[in-house]
């Protein structure tokens, strides 16, 4: 593997981190600390808010700062920040603490999605099928926050579950510095973006589609977010609550005898998590390969209608068909994720993309913060019956906006910087 494969890789393991990491507490959430501290489930989620919040917040001066001095550097900086932050939170002893080790955690984590994706828009070809690799490797993080999660909690205990992903961060940060020095000693480093045409030269018409499309954008990604947030944070839940008979019996034919109490209730349960998201991720690599070659606007009403479907048949099921529909509604979540980064890609000039990312991700992770106190609520007033019901109705919602998005981009403003295959 040569040094522009080597760094598509280590960003694409920064996708995963950054995700397992914003995850870990969700399943820590459902499956240890509401007993070991006897706080309710409902409750411990107002702790997770904050991390959230910061996780939007920062985006955008991440994005401004990667613009205006380095984006390599700041990944550097994500890397070996997220990881202490992480290891400090393993130590927390009281729900407050862990809130505040969320909130640098959250910090941390803002910088990898405006930093990261502008990298990989910006030095490589294909631009569809490349996010849709670094989303899937996204994916695996939030599908492997449950499963290596849960085994650490049944072996382990909960704190090395922030611990030692903390370490592989640090050691990742390191090899990422090493190789983006080598690579600049080489004279093949990231260039700089070219300027970009002023806006006096852009017609009435080419303002107003832009003003159109960037508006179904945002729209979009403040509705998809909800949809995102509730699935992948609640899922763990959601499968302790309705696969119980299925993760008995499986732990049963695996281990040859009865289950008699939680015990290894939580690695099934995270393990059939995990099966869901990686699963469901790889609906990401088609999304990509067909935005390349159709464009947004019919793939992603075909994402949205498939959403709508199986949110609208998941109410009241359990056990083996709740794990099916799962597996439906998931596909969906996970499918919707490269498209509004490629509309980005696709029309954001080079010079200011970093910044555009940030604004996008403020957006979508502000949105993917209220939602916890969304789940919350309507966990404890209704179940999740009724928030399957809501996230129809934003998939409903997707669908109508996504129809009037134009069969063409606009295009970018000011010259392209693709210098890798």
């Amino acid at each position: 593997m040569n040094k522009n494969g080597l760094l598509f890789l280590l960003l694409n393991i920064g996708h995963f981190l950054d995700h397992l990491f914003t995850l870990i507490f969700a399943t820590v959430a459902a499956l240890v600390l509401h007993r070991e501290w006897g706080v309710g489930y409902a409750e411990l989620l107002a702790y997770a808010t904050p991390g959230f919040f910061a996780f939007g917040f920062f985006a955008l001066p991440a994005g401004w700062l990667a613009d205006k001095w380095s984006r390599d550097g700041m990944m550097c900086v994500f890397f070996i920040g997220i990881g202490l932050a992480s290891i400090v939170t393993g130590f927390a002893e009281t729900a407050l603490q862990m809130g505040v080790g969320l909130f640098v955690i959250g910090m941390f984590a803002a910088i990898y999605h405006p930093v990261g994706l502008a990298i990989v828009t910006m030095k490589w070809r294909n631009t569809g099928m490349r996010i849709a690799i670094n989303g899937v490797w996204g994916n695996l993080g939030v599908a492997c926050a449950a499963l290596i999660t849960g085994y650490l909690i049944d072996n382990g205990g909960w704190r090395m579950a922030f611990i030692l992903p903390g370490c592989f961060s640090i050691l990742m940060g390191v090899a990422y510095t090493g190789l983006v020095r080598s690579i600049t000693q080489s004279n093949q480093a990231v260039p700089k973006a070219g300027s970009t045409n002023k806006e006096s030269n852009l017609s009435v018409s080419y303002r107003t589609l832009l003003m159109r499309v960037s508006a179904i954008v945002f729209l979009t990604t403040a509705v998809s977010s909800v949809i995102f947030q509730s699935t992948t944070f609640a899922l763990p839940k959601i499968f302790d609550e309705r696969l119980q008979g299925l993760a008995a019996q499986l732990s049963e034919s695996m281990l040859g005898s009865a289950i008699s109490g939680q015990g290894e209730i939580a690695t099934v349960v995270g393990s059939l998590a995990f099966v869901v998201f990686a699963v469901a991720s790889l609906a990401q690599l088609l999304v990509g390969s067909m935005l390349d070659r159709f464009g947004p606007r019919r793939v992603f009403m075909v994402v949205a209608t498939i959403q709508l479907i199986f949110f609208s048949l998941m109410p009241g099921l359990n056990d083996g068909a709740a794990l099916a529909v799962a597996f439906g509604f998931m596909l969906g979540a996970f499918g919707q994720i490269p498209i509004n980064d490629f509309m980005i890609g696709k029309m954001a000039s080079g010079a200011h993309r970093a910044r555009i990312y940030g604004v996008r991700y403020v957006v979508a992770f502000s949105v993917l913060a209220m939602t916890l106190p969304l789940i919350a609520v309507v966990y404890e007033r209704w179940g999740f019956d009724t928030l399957f019901h809501i996230l129809a109705g934003a998939a409903f919602v997707v669908l109508i906006a996504v129809a009037a998005l134009p069969r063409k981009l606009p295009a970018a403003v000011g010259p392209a910087a693709v210098v890798a295959d």
